[in-house]
């Protein structure tokens, strides 16, 4: 094993060498997509969340293609399509049948995406600060994809992206910024989301028809005053999904998981506990 806790597992996912981290007593797999920070990886975004989760769920983590330490071949198409497949891909490469799904920002548009391209290979959804809606890129998500490495800059992100500013500081800032400047990692980064950055917006968003069809018991929660991912996505998924709960914390920003660790891991894990209801794909 490796002693970098960010390193798990490995499998080829549609073709991707995926890193990911599996835990869990072996009840029904939920499938955890991260975000699209600057650095970020499963481990990253999910350290809080898959202890507890993995009490109740056998819980699957994965780096997408071109973040963390998966797969950055040279000339991979970063898109809906490349990363849909490798989620899917990965179920398969695990004899996953059907999986739960969480999705944070823009793990959440790739969670919508797959439900909707592969609607039975997924129970139930949970959709957190997500895109996927249409909507008019914020200051704070330009900022975040536009990153250009350094300490400072990282800084600023970091406050960006927390309401609770003690848990931002220059120590944290410097682990985040070195994470960012791994080999490899800014290359890819930098790839994905050329200006203007309204573009990648559009492309990870469903349409309304695609969201209203989908039959699947979903969890939306926002933090209300995130900066990154306006509130009015969630309310949005709310409306349009019809088997849909929505559930706001209040002084919290784009970091739902981390900010509020305790009250996030009991409302995810009680919703993924609870038996799932009949659905047109019964």
């Amino acid at each position: 094993m490796s002693a970098n806790p960010e390193i798990g597992a490995s499998v080829r996912a549609a073709g991707i060498l995926t890193n990911y981290h599996d835990s869990g007593d072996g009840g029904f797999p939920a499938l955890l997509i991260h975000g699209s920070g600057p650095g970020v990886s499963a481990w990253a975004n999910w350290r809080l969340t898959m202890p507890e989760l993995a009490r109740r769920a056998r819980v699957i983590a994965p780096d997408m293609a071109g973040f963390g330490f998966s797969e950055r071949a040279p000339g991979m198409a970063y898109g809906l399509d490349t990363w849909v497949a490798q989620a899917l891909g990965l179920l398969d490469a695990l004899c996953i049948e059907q999986a739960d799904v969480v999705g944070n920002s823009f793990g959440g548009g790739l969670a919508l995406a797959l439900a909707i391209r592969h609607p039975t290979r997924v129970r139930k959804l949970v959709l957190m600060g997500s895109v996927g809606v249409p909507f008019s890129i914020t200051p704070g998500l330009d900022a975040v994809w536009g990153y250009q490495p350094s300490p400072a800059v990282m800084r600023g992100l970091l406050d960006i992206f927390a309401f609770d500013r003690s848990l931002v500081n220059d120590e944290l800032a410097e682990l985040r910024y070195r994470a960012s400047i791994r080999p490899g990692f800014q290359e890819s980064f930098g790839a994905m989301f050329p200006a203007p950055r309204q573009q990648w917006v559009d492309a990870l968003a469903a349409s309304e028809a695609q969201i209203r069809a989908l039959p699947h018991e979903t969890l939306v929660i926002h933090g209300r005053e995130d900066r990154v991912i306006p509130l009015s996505n969630s309310l949005t998924l709310a409306q349009w999904i019809a088997r849909s709960q929505l559930h706001v914390f209040g002084r919290c920003g784009h970091w739902t998981q981390i900010e509020h660790a305790a009250r996030f891991n009991r409302l995810v894990g009680d919703f993924l506990a609870e038996p799932a209801q009949p659905s047109p794909l019964s």
